[in-house]
């Protein structure tokens, strides 16, 4: 197993990290933040390919004003440790996360989740094994990359995922200085602070991490969530920065011809990490729309 972050070394400034514990489910050992009153409705946070609990780390205590908030970092991310059986694939993950919140006693009202984070939310909604009033989608990658990309894409990630040298090269690469923040610019069109890029730095450089990213990639089953998306049934909110250079904000407005409860919210002037960029804004449209569901 390649180097993990290490909770004593990578996460010794993490985040809220005062919220962070940690839970055994089968062959997982789950990194995982709470906050917020006991008694108020369940919001779960679900991250992207790459990323961890840590991006969420200035929207998470702005809903804990009104919601309880459990954020966890995938297998293979972060400080979550172990694989589950049949690997990192999409439907694998919702199963996961399924049996986590079976653990905790937990029924989410609202899931919200960044990127390919939002795929497996809706996954879990189609699926049942959640049954949220709400999800949202900020940046959601719900849909095949076109043309030739949506090809090459995955075949790369599965040759990467095939070499086991690749995990240690990304991370060599993520070592030079500088390197992650102009990584991060290109393809997500965000501008992020110090102390975001600070935290992916950590985990870019750890082998275990940007093996589970790659593996995760390499195993992606976006055409066949595309097929099961007119199949879910409640209110899906889209929040898009208009500047995204990883999701186009066409790709949003398309799923809301196939999802009938959709709705769109575009900003402008904010990229694919727009939770991170102005997670006042994130917040009060999440509270917003919460309050309209009866």
């Amino acid at each position: 197993m390649s180097q993990a972050p290490r909770w004593d070394v990578e996460g010794r400034n993490w985040p809220n990290r005062a919220a962070s514990r940690f839970v055994d489910v089968g062959r997982l050992r789950w990194h995982v933040q709470t906050m917020g009153a006991p008694d108020a409705p369940v919001l779960l946070l679900i991250h992207g390919t790459g990323a961890a609990t840590h991006s969420w780390r200035d929207l998470a205590p702005l809903l804990a004003a009104h919601f309880r908030v459990i954020a966890l970092d995938l297998p293979g991310h972060g400080f979550t440790t172990g694989r589950p059986k049949g690997g990192l694939s999409m439907i694998t993950m919702a199963r996961a996360v399924g049996d986590l919140l079976l653990t905790l006693d937990c029924h989410p009202a609202l899931i919200v989740g960044h990127s390919a984070g939002a795929a497996i939310a809706v996954r879990m909604a189609i699926d049942g094994i959640a049954h949220p009033r709400l999800i949202i989608g900020i940046g959601a990658a719900l849909l095949p990359i076109p043309g030739l990309a949506g090809v090459l894409f995955p075949t790369l990630a599965r040759m990467a995922f095939v070499n086991p040298l690749a995990p240690h090269l990304f991370a060599r690469m993520a070592r030079i200085s500088g390197e992650t923040a102009r990584f991060l610019a290109r393809s997500t069109g965000s501008r992020i602070d110090a102390q975001a890029i600070a935290c992916y730095e950590s985990l870019f450089a750890t082998p275990g991490h940007c093996s589970g990213a790659i593996t995760m990639m390499a195993d992606w089953d976006l055409a066949g969530l595309r097929r099961d998306l007119a199949r879910l049934d409640c209110p899906l909110l889209l929040i898009h920065g208009a500047d995204d250079a990883a999701i186009p904000l066409a790709d949003a407005q398309k799923v809301t011809t196939i999802v009938k409860t959709a709705r769109l919210v575009a900003l402008p002037d904010l990229g694919h990490l727009a939770h991170e960029e102005n997670p006042q804004d994130i917040a009060t449209l999440i509270t917003a729309f919460a309050e309209e569901l009866p």
